[in-house]
């Protein structure tokens, strides 16, 4: 049914921003090529194809492309890292939560993704759009692009591959505007690799009395 109506409408008249950036102009492009291409009333065999696509992708994880964030930040490449405590920090700040964190975890693409969409959603105040802003710095669009150029690269369907590049051209577009509506220029990966380390206490070293020792003047 998703695939008729895409076909049907043309997707690219619903998408609220037309993107014009060139990673956003191919994206589009292979997306409405792999529409195109798809037949009008898919077959068992096109729709078993596709399946299988999408499982090797965000169920298997047979082409190495995570649709959670921890894969692509922590140091070892596991999943339920910091990120995922992270970012469920950010849900339950803004009184959110998720089901079941075993079947899908918090720093999955889908939930980052409703979040952001949840937060511009709010209201128009200034502070809602930095906060959406932040949080797609801080962790969206960390590991986004990766995202997406694997996906495109590994995945066996021009449509799935489609859906991953025009999603990540689609965020990276976004925030460029959320830039210029806040006057505020976009951090740099290493202002933000730079605000996401973790901070180390300072640590006061005793000075050790020396009999004999007195005040240097």
């Amino acid at each position: 049914a998703l695939l008729k109506e895409l076909k049907t409408l043309d997707f690219r008249s619903c998408l609220t921003l037309m993107l014009d950036t060139k990673p956003g102009i191919e994206a589009m492009s292979i997306m409405h090529h792999a529409l195109s291409t798809l037949p009008d009333d898919p077959d068992q065999d096109t729709l078993d194809e596709l399946a299988a696509d999408y499982a090797s992708i965000y169920l298997n994880h047979n082409i190495s492309a995570s649709p959670e964030e921890s894969v692509w930040l922590d140091e070892d490449s596991l999943m339920c890292q910091q990120s995922m405590f992270q970012v469920r920090s950010w849900y339950e700040s803004n009184g959110l939560g998720i089901p079941d964190w075993r079947l899908r975890p918090d720093d999955h693409l889908v939930y980052e993704l409703q979040f952001v969409a949840w937060l511009l959603k709010q209201d128009d105040q200034i502070e809602t759009l930095e906060k959406a802003a932040t949080f797609m710095d801080e962790h969206l669009l960390r590991w986004l692009g990766n995202f997406g150029e694997r996906v495109a690269v590994r995945c066996d369907t021009a449509y799935f591959a489609g859906a991953a590049a025009l999603t990540a051209a689609y965020c990276e577009e976004l925030r460029d505007i959320m830039a210029e509506v806040l006057q505020q220029p976009r951090p740099s990966r290493e202002e933000i690799d730079e605000r996401m380390q973790p901070k180390q206490p300072s640590v006061e070293v005793p000075v050790a009395f020396m009999p004999g020792m007195g005040p240097v003047v």
